[in-house]
């Protein structure tokens, strides 16, 4: 099953690319995502299907654990209904040849899968490069000068990140040669291993991933790509790297986690998670105010969510539940934000609040969905954001971080007012129809480019109201993994 969800999205992105037709080939994205998603319902349902599948016993490649289960539920997940609105989306673009974008959304997704299932520290490196690869051409979908000098941006700043996520890669491998063991990045080797393993070569190994991981992932200071490649891409493409690229990032991060924590590192690892998270929230919340270009507002949110991550990682224990439901909360609300923004833009023909207003008058239903999202991403009740971040600031202030506790709610209020009245801005007040491109005037909500948002924002609603016991004995699962690094 694991390499029918790596080699299937790799095909069809094959498939995709010899289809002549713009019309027809956006379609080849929700059978593939569809796909894919019931692969991996099989994959938690039957029995056996996630043990190791690939060269089995001590050393295998491919396996997946619970910390793994739930990245590929999300990622395969927001994909699925990425795929559908992109249909949609695409339909409105036949300005624009699309072989490129598909191929590269396809490829994406193959290439993603293998992280989550990946053993093996080298391997995951390898897909994680891949995906940057697959998707730098789809910041460039626009075809504008701002998007090519985003797209450059992505690919330096990123390779520089990836470069030294390698060199960490190295490191706790040779950790284990200085150690007198064998060489080795095998994920699960290692964890039985890590309190053997050379302390300076281990901890030099954890900050590369760190920064490496961490510039994938977007985490201040380490996130000048973000706001412009979020900017400048559709907004489907910022869906996906908001919810799917920084999570698989994130999932890789977590393996080296685990392994200094295995290691009685913990409280190393604590030292510089807990400022690094606070400083991405501090950074968010101060670009967040004033901030006019709405989609590069969301860049920003995205920073201040990688950096709740890193502050429940650093807290640990009891905050390690709280982590990794906000993983599955923040990709969806993202997927909500990311999408709905998209149809805005699309209708305004511009990301500026000097522009774009009234959009509740222009599409009531994206707009709505847009708002809900906004308060759900900034911690509002019910939504499912609200839930795993108090779980992260209860277990904060339980573990005697209250210095650390009281600055994240501090900054949780600056981005609430910052990210507030940007919003508002774009949603209320009457449409400025001298201001609207003719080209545009007729764009409304359709079915294809709202029923995945609406879906997205109802995942988000429930997981605020209601955990289902299946996720809840998964993330407790996971959880419990990551806790014996704890």
């Amino acid at each position: 099953m694991a390499l029918g969800m790596i080699f299937l999205p790799l095909l069809l992105a094959g498939v995709a690319a010899l289809i002549p037709s713009n019309r027809l080939r956006p379609w080849v994205l929700p059978f593939a995502g569809i796909i894919h998603l019931a692969m991996f319902v099989c994959v938690v349902t039957v029995p056996g299907l996630a043990d190791w599948s690939l060269f089995q016993g001590e050393g295998a490649l491919l396996g997946l654990d619970p910390a793994g289960t739930v990245i590929l539920g999300l990622v395969s997940g927001l994909f699925a209904l990425a795929s559908i609105y992109s249909v949609g989306y695409l339909g409105h673009r036949q300005d624009r040849p699309n072989r490129v974008f598909i191929a590269g959304l396809l490829a994406f997704l193959g290439f993603a899968s293998v992280v989550p299932w990946s053993r093996h520290l080298g391997l995951a490196w390898v897909a994680i490069e891949a995906t940057t690869l697959s998707m730098a051409p789809l910041i460039y979908f626009n075809h504008s000068k701002r998007s090519i000098e985003a797209t450059w941006k992505y690919l330096l700043v990123g390779s520089v990140g990836i470069a030294l996520a390698l060199l960490g890669t190295f490191f706790i491998a040779y950790s284990s040669l200085s150690a007198g063991l064998p060489a080795s990045m095998d994920i699960d080797t290692l964890s039985v291993n890590a309190a053997l393993l050379s302390k300076p070569w281990l901890h030099a190994a954890f900050i590369l991933a760190l920064i490496g991981y961490g510039t994938k992932m977007g985490l201040a200071p380490m996130h000048t790509w973000k706001p412009d490649a979020y900017g400048e891409a559709p907004g489907v493409v910022g869906a996906i790297f908001a919810g799917g690229v920084t999570s698989i990032a994130f999932l890789a991060f977590l393996r080296f986690y685990v392994i200094v924590g295995r290691a009685g590192e913990a409280s190393f690892a604590s030292r510089l998670l807990l400022p690094m998270g606070l400083l991405s929230m501090a950074v968010a919340g101060v670009f967040m105010i004033g901030q006019r270009d709405f989609k590069r507002m969301l860049a920003y949110s995205s920073v201040e969510h990688m950096g709740i991550l890193m502050i429940g990682l650093g807290v640990g224990g009891p905050a390690l539940f709280g982590t990794m439901l906000h993983v599955v909360t923040n990709g969806a609300t993202k997927g909500v934000l990311f999408l709905s923004a998209g149809n805005i833009h699309r209708a305004y023909a511009s990301k500026s609040t000097d522009r774009v207003r009234g959009a509740l008058r222009r599409l009531p239903l994206s707009a709505s969905f847009f708002l809900a999202a906004f308060f759900a991403i900034t911690g509002s009740p019910p939504f499912g954001p609200f839930v795993s971040e108090f779980s992260i600031i209860s277990a904060a202030f339980g573990t005697g971080h209250y210095l650390g506790a009281a600055l994240f709610l501090l900054f949780l209020l600056v981005v609430f007012v910052g990210m507030g009245r940007t919003v508002l801005t774009v949603l209320q007040g009457r449409v400025p129809v001298q201001e609207t491109a003719p080209a545009d005037a007729a764009y409304r909500d359709d079915f294809l480019t709202v029923a995945p948002v609406a879906i997205l924002m109802s995942v988000v609603l429930l997981l605020g109201l209601w955990i289902p016991a299946p996720l809840g004995e998964l993330l407790n699962n996971a959880a419990h993994l990551i806790g014996g690094a704890a």
